[in-house]
């Protein structure tokens, strides 16, 4: 068996090379630098940089923050910022090109944060990112979109 690679404290963790997807590269290969994880940041810091991320066309990446702020989180707020990483994600398998991957990830992500719509917090635009991703869904069902639009998160 080989030997797995593991991060600096030893947990497992594959270090190969991953391109701006999030897909993995052959040992050796040019790949985009990953996102730190476990970054504690403030809400609005969350949502820029998550911005920032899918702006850049690195839903992959911007998953990964909005999941740092999912991780540390406290209820109530844990299933909206799951939601959001789950949209994230669902944009990343829109752009690999997994229309069913996306269907599933968009339509959870929907129903994280839908409990929300009434009383955003930090101005994240709820009913607009519902009608981003139930569209994006319902065309994923069908073709996926080469170079999918990224959604705006705040009002």
């Amino acid at each position: 068996m080989a030997d797995r690679d593991r991060d600096e404290v030893g947990r497992a963790r594959n270090s190969r090379p991953r391109d701006g997807l999030g897909r993995p590269l052959p040992y050796g290969a040019q790949g985009v630098q990953r996102q730190p994880e476990g970054v504690l940041r403030k809400p609005d810091e969350s949502l820029a940089e998550a911005q920032r991320l899918l702006d850049s066309g690195m839903p992959f990446h911007a998953h990964e923050v909005l999941e740092d702020a999912w991780k540390s989180a406290e209820e109530p707020e844990r299933a909206l910022w799951r939601g959001m990483a789950q949209l994230a994600v669902g944009l990343t398998h829109v752009a690999r090109g997994n229309g069913n991957g996306a269907v599933s990830l968009l339509e959870r992500g929907v129903e994280n944060i839908e409990p929300y719509r009434n009383d955003p917090p930090y101005e994240i635009d709820i009913a607009g990112l519902i009608r981003w991703a139930t569209e994006l869904a319902e065309e994923a069902k069908v073709k996926v979109r080469a170079e999918p639009i990224p959604p705006k998160l705040r009002i």
